[in-house]
C-alpha cells in the first residue's frame, strides 16, 4: 500500500491505483488548477464517501511501498483525468471503471516528512 499526504492527512492507496492517481494529480497541479477528490472509503472506516480539496499552494507527497513503478494504463489514465476535469472532481475508481475501496487508513500524519521529498506544484 502508498499513501498520500496532503495537508497532514495521510491516505492509502493500492500502489497501482495511487500511481494513475499521481499522474492526474500532478498534471492538473501543474496547471496550478484547484480540485476536488473523492474516494469511498472501505469498511474499516467507517464505510462511506470522503473527500479533499487539492490546491497547488499546499504539498503533496506520495509514497509508494513498491519499488517498481507499475504498468500505466492510458485508457484509465483518461478516465480518471475528465473525472478530475468535471464538476464532482476527481473520483478514484478502479481500472474497471468502478469505485474503487480505499483500504482502512485516514488520518493525521503520524511521522514528519523529510524537508525536501514532498512534491510540489510550480
Amino acid at each position: 500500500m502508498g499513501t498520500l499526504t496532503y495537508d497532514s492527512i495521510v491516505i492509502e492507496f493500492e500502489d497501482r491505483l495511487l500511481a494513475h492517481l499521481q499522474i492526474v494529480i500532478v498534471n492538473k497541479l501543474r496547471r496550478r488548477e484547484s480540485f476536488a477528490m473523492s474516494w469511498r472509503d472501505s469498511p474499516e472506516v467507517g464505510d462511506g464517501r470522503s473527500a479533499i480539496w487539492l490546491d497547488p499552494s499546499i504539498p503533496i507527497y506520495f509514497k509508494f511501498d513498491g519499488s517498481r513503478v507499475p504498468a500505466i494504463n492510458r485508457e484509465w489514465v483518461e478516465r480518471l483525468a475528465e473525472s478530475a476535469a468535471g464538476s464532482h472532481g476527481l473520483v478514484v475508481t478502479g481500472e474497471d471503471g468502478e469505485l474503487s475501496e480505499r483500504p482502512a487508513r485516514l488520518g493525521p500524519m503520524s511521522t514528519p516528512i523529510p524537508l525536501g521529498v514532498g512534491v510540489h506544484a510550480r
